[in-house]
């Protein structure tokens, strides 16, 4: 009980701030501003835009340069603010027969995504995630994926699991190859009740019901 009110202590004095600095420059300024450090969305790497990919047989594994994280709306004194976590603590593999991705898993490390608040980080990780109980999030494939030669994008289905809630979901994935690395990124639209987590609304400041999981894997063969 006492961690609990310490973390409700540390996110309403967060939130105070936040409102107060919204108060004092006015909710459109703020927003603006918040807005600018919002990450903008996974895209390809310009040098490999339309860089086709020739599936590989073999094993691909999750390297540097990966990240996944999520994005969703808040409202803010009638302000819509654009808020985006990341982490680069992303690991998986995926598997290639036959020019078909026949198995895929990728595992995020919940408790190192970040905002640049961290109020709302520590509600992230200790309310809404419970990172303690479920310190991870997976993506595994469930039915294998035809990959065309010189392909430019692939449709994924399969179960995304957050606090141990598993939801089959469908990813269109952009693909490029640069040298010996593939990059693949796209994005999942989730509503958050649906994994047993409960958008904030605290006055002045509401959550959106729904957002994005977002990612960008290089993916380097074995």
């Amino acid at each position: 009980m006492q961690q609990r009110t310490r973390t409700w202590v540390g996110i309403g004095a967060g939130v105070v701030v936040l409102g107060i600095v919204a108060a004092v420059v006015g909710p459109g300024l703020y927003a603006d501003w918040a807005n600018d450090r919002a990450d903008a969305a996974p895209t390809l790497e310009a040098q490999v835009q339309g860089a086709p990919v020739t599936a590989t047989d073999g094993t691909w594994t999750v390297t540097d340069g990966s990240f996944a994280g999520y994005r969703l709306e808040e409202v803010l004194r009638g302000q819509d603010v654009t808020v985006t976590g990341r982490t680069d603590q992303v690991t998986g593999t995926l598997t290639v027969a036959d020019g078909a991705l026949t198995a895929a898993e990728v595992v995020v490390d919940m408790a190192s995504i970040a905002t640049d608040q961290p109020p709302r980080d520590g509600y992230f990780r200790d309310q809404a995630i419970q990172v303690v109980r479920y310190p991870t999030a997976t993506f595994t494939l469930t039915e294998p994926v035809e990959l065309p030669q010189d392909a430019t994008s692939a449709q994924l289905t399969g179960d995304l699991t957050i606090r141990d809630v598993t939801r089959e979901v469908t990813v269109d994935a952009d693909l490029a190859a640069s040298g010996d690395v593939v990059q693949v990124v796209g994005s999942v639209p989730i509503t958050f009740a649906d994994y047993g987590v409960q958008a904030p609304s605290l006055g002045f400041v509401t959550v959106e019901d729904d957002g994005f999981v977002e990612f960008d894997l290089r993916l380097a063969a074995d």
